[in-house]
């Protein structure tokens, strides 16, 4: 099996949830230590895009008991993620010198978590609380002073809330919605590429949506500012979770009434047509010139590969 056979069509990565969130224990401090200390609790252990993962015979292992966190250097903070057949989930950081000591070991490793996603090394089923777990962490990270007063905020609920004791504000995570769709016109559809992306790799155009601003206006405005294409018929696919650091890719379809394109060179290297013959060629990693999809891991490959299927009626 090979790790594209992880994501079948309609199942990228971080889609498919098997905890309970069990949202009623965040706020009992006395039940979430008692779930801290429990033997079968176990831990994800973020390191900005990676995790820290225990090296053994079988491969790398992501989830860490709480004893095996702390060891590798893990902060005590945990954020309560939920639970997994009854035992609890949770997420913790570490600071980049502790991290920076794991560097060289053989019983355990830093390994960035989209390589052991793409490659299969995580299981699939894993994936969407560990996005949970990196988000969250990442948001701690990053909101340690209340923005209405700046003074230092405290973890609260578990981790999904940070309280002001000076100002009493509360900060929640946020989520940042972001469209991503695939254009067609007839038997094409349209892809583009960042200076970012492998070479040869050709992708879905995506943008984050604005303020008041609906999810088919995005993909209008995102469409035209970024290809001078227009677009009608704007339909809703299905969305997945990308905690990069943390945001919802929305995938949606349209159909082009245009064909001329016109690059904007900032946030795109080149875009173009691709009939469905190259465009199935390029999924499949068999194009003569070299040129690539998207990876199942996301969700602009779920988007090309339904289209391919004849299940877009947008392409129809």
């Amino acid at each position: 099996m090979s790790a594209f056979d992880n994501f079948p069509l309609g199942q990228p990565a971080f889609v498919t949830n098997v905890l309970d969130r069990a949202a009623h224990l965040r706020t009992s401090e006395e039940k979430l230590f008692a779930l801290e200390s429990r033997g079968d609790a176990r831990a994800y252990v973020i390191y900005r895009d990676s995790l820290v993962v225990k090296q053994g015979e079988t491969g790398p292992r992501a989830l860490l008991s709480i004893e095996e966190a702390l060891k590798f250097g893990a902060n005590p903070g945990m954020v309560f993620l939920g639970l997994r057949d009854g035992a609890p989930v949770f997420g913790m950081g570490i600071a980049p010198q502790a991290a920076e000591k794991l560097v060289g070991r053989s019983d355990v490793a830093v390994t960035e978590l989209r390589g052991m996603a793409m490659q299969g090394t995580v299981p699939p089923d894993q994936l969407s609380a560990i996005a949970m777990a990196k988000s969250m962490v990442t948001w701690h990270q990053r909101h340690g002073f209340c923005a209405n007063c700046g003074a230092r905020t405290a973890m609260k609920e578990g981790g999904w809330k940070r309280e002001c004791p000076s100002c009493k504000a509360e900060h929640f995570p946020r989520t940042d919605p972001v469209v991503i769709m695939l254009v067609t016109h007839g038997d094409r559809c349209l892809l583009g590429r960042q200076k970012q992306f492998p070479p040869g790799m050709y992708s879905c155009l995506a943008g984050f949506v604005e303020a008041a601003e609906t999810i088919e206006d995005a993909v209008r405005r995102e469409i035209f500012e970024e290809s001078g294409i227009h677009c009608t018929e704007v339909n809703y696919y299905m969305t997945q979770p990308w905690p990069y650091p943390s945001s919802l890719m929305i995938g949606c379809t349209a159909r082009a009434t245009n064909e001329e394109i016109i690059v904007d060179r900032t946030e795109l290297e080149d875009a173009r047509w691709f009939d469905r013959a190259e465009a199935t060629l390029m999924l499949k990693r068999q194009h003569p010139d070299g040129l690539a999809g998207p990876h199942p891991f996301a969700i602009a490959h779920h988007l090309v590969g339904r289209w391919l299927h004849g299940r877009d009626v947008a392409g129809a």
